[in-house]
């Protein structure tokens, strides 16, 4: 049976570990700087086995190292956002944290694929990237699976249809800056054009944008984790079944859309060789525009990162 590990057991991580013992992808561990929170969460989820059918072995652990023999590795470790607070002022400090957590990856899991959580998304996916050394297409983030299930949530309750028949497709940057593609967002293959008049649809987009934020205020002390969560195990189930799930995730770009040496959200084939296709969509100038604005603001948190240039 696969090896996940799940590096962080805040809200996140933990509703990772459920929800990857629940689908059975794997043995699960669960490691945190706070042992005794990564092994009472693991022994709780343990318990919830024979009622909730499943027979996953889960541990917890207080040491980078028990990533060591792991298959796919997800990262949620880092401070949440608080109300007030962008992904960005988040960069310094969860910086220092995924430093720490990539080169444990790098020296213990050195086959393991990389699923990004942790915010600043896109940032802390090619700090990992470039820490690991690891091929692309082994590191990718979490972040156009979130966006689109919040664009097909409020689509659903707006439409008044199962959020099963709505198909949506989110680009760009894990922000303020995302690109939802609304020519590319169906109801059964129905345009939602047909169904939402455009100005209500910009206040939709709008609220997919600000999804993030608006979870954070009203939890005050902490930010959004089931969905997160879920969005995570769905690409790792894709990986680890080779299912060829075709889903929008934070993928290095190296001449995609135009763009390089930086990581954006993209329609992505998932399966068992990681990022197996980036599938470049004919875009509007429009969209073009809006794409390009928000791999600048990428790019300018990856200049704040002050990496050595890349050696490869």
């Amino acid at each position: 049976m696969p090896k996940i590990a799940v590096v962080g057991a805040g809200n996140v991580g933990a509703s990772a570990a459920l929800y990857a013992a629940e689908a059975e992808l794997g043995d699960v561990t669960l490691i945190d700087i706070l042992e005794g929170v990564a092994k009472g969460k693991a022994l709780d989820l343990l318990e919830a086995g024979p009622v909730r059918g499943y027979d996953s072995m889960i541990e917890g652990s207080g040491d980078l190292r028990a990533v060591a023999g792991s298959d796919l590795i997800i990262v949620t470790a880092g401070l949440p956002r608080k109300p007030g607070m962008s992904r960005t002022d988040l960069l310094k400090a969860n910086a220092d944290i995924i430093r720490g957590v990539a080169e444990a990856i790098r020296d213990h899991a050195p086959k393991a694929f990389v699923i990004m959580v942790t915010n600043p998304l896109d940032l802390m996916t090619y700090l990992t990237y470039r820490i690991t050394g690891f091929p692309r297409e082994r590191v990718l983030g979490m972040a156009g699976v979130l966006d689109s299930s919040r664009f097909r949530t409020f689509l659903a309750q707006e439409v008044g249809v199962s959020v099963e028949d709505v198909h949506a497709m989110v680009l760009g940057g894990h922000g303020d800056t995302m690109v939802p593609l609304l020519r590319y967002s169906t109801i059964s293959g129905i345009p939602v054009e047909n169904f939402i008049k455009p100005a209500r649809l910009a206040e939709i987009v709008q609220r997919t944008r600000d999804g993030g934020a608006e979870i954070v205020k009203l939890l005050q002390t902490g930010s959004a984790f089931y969905a997160p969560a879920a969005s995570a195990v769905q690409m790792a189930e894709s990986i680890l079944r080779d299912k060829k799930r075709l889903l929008p995730v934070a993928a290095y770009l190296n001449g995609e859309y135009g763009l390089k040496d930086l990581y954006l959200g993209v329609p992505a084939l998932l399966g068992a060789k990681g990022v197996e296709k980036i599938v470049e969509l004919t875009l509007t100038a429009e969209e073009k525009a809006a794409l390009a604005k928000s791999a600048e603001e990428v790019k300018k948190g990856i200049a704040d990162l002050a990496l050595e240039p890349a050696a490869r």
